[in-house]
């Protein structure tokens, strides 16, 4: 129920920070991913090569544009992606 009463008063659309392709350091993109999520080095590895993978769930627009480019910068691609609207907004 809180989930519903922000989603209604925030004005601010969640984004998800998705890993498209890992390039070819993923050793590097892997260390990235951990400094984000907060996982340890074996699970972000893993997440790095299960792709597409979303890395980041729910974040702000300055956030999310943030990890691209953090993610971007060792060679992986990624992408925001805005979270579709709640199916309680659409009457």
């Amino acid at each position: 129920m809180a989930d519903e009463y922000f989603l209604l008063v925030c004005d601010d659309v969640p984004n998800d920070v998705v890993l498209t392709d890992p390039g070819v350091r993923v050793l590097d993109v892997a260390q990235v991913v951990r400094r984000l999520t907060g996982l340890s080095l074996w699970r972000s590895k893993v997440l790095a090569t299960r792709v597409p993978a979303v890395i980041l769930d729910g974040v702000p627009q300055e956030d999310a544009e943030a990890a691209v480019a953090a993610l971007r910068d060792v060679g992986a691609q990624a992408e925001v992606r805005e979270q579709p609207e709640p199916d309680f907004l659409k009457r």
